[in-house]
């Protein structure tokens, strides 16, 4: 009883640690702007795809967290998806591929 404790207590703290920390504030407000215009701008201003692919929960429910971050940050060469990395840390970008899994806009 006690391990299968450990083993659930264990599993709960990795993957609370595996989310990445909400911004605050007005970086909360800037990257909900970024998202809205600038990926807007090519994924449609309601995310539903326009140059790029649609970016709704049920067109990433397959995508894994850690690729949608992997692309936000590098981009996709030979595409027209750029590398944000020089304007977000890598958990503003989790929270980004986060938040448009569950639902974009909050």
């Amino acid at each position: 009883m006690l391990r299968t404790c450990l083993i659930a207590a264990t599993g709960l703290v990795l993957a609370l640690s595996a989310q990445a920390a909400a911004p605050q504030g007005a970086r909360r407000a800037a990257l909900v702007e970024l998202v809205r215009q600038d990926c807007g701008s090519c994924h449609g201003l309601t995310l539903k795809g326009g140059l790029g692919p649609p970016l709704l929960p049920e067109a990433l429910a397959e995508r894994d967290v850690t690729l949608l971050e992997s692309v936000i940050l590098d981009g996709r060469p030979g595409t027209a998806m750029p590398p944000w990395r020089p304007f977000l840390s890598e958990d503003e970008a989790r929270w980004i591929a986060e938040q448009l899994k569950r639902g974009w806009p909050e």
